[in-house]
């Protein structure tokens, strides 16, 4: 079974990021984070969301 929530860690080896990287996205408002007992998780869905999102925008031409 697969988490719903997971650490920051874990969000950033899933996104292929970073830990700081991961941490920027969420002070940034990209990956939303839930407060659950003093410790801060990313909702699983919302990493799928952001890919999502990252997808549907076209990539930018040089």
């Amino acid at each position: 079974m697969n988490p719903l929530l997971l650490t920051m860690p874990d969000a950033a080896k899933a996104l292929g990021v970073g830990r700081t990287t991961a941490y920027r996205l969420a002070a940034r408002g990209e990956i939303p984070v839930i407060d659950l007992a003093g410790r801060k998780r990313i909702p699983l869905a919302a990493l799928n969301a952001l890919i999502d999102q990252k997808l549907a925008k076209p990539l930018k031409e040089s």
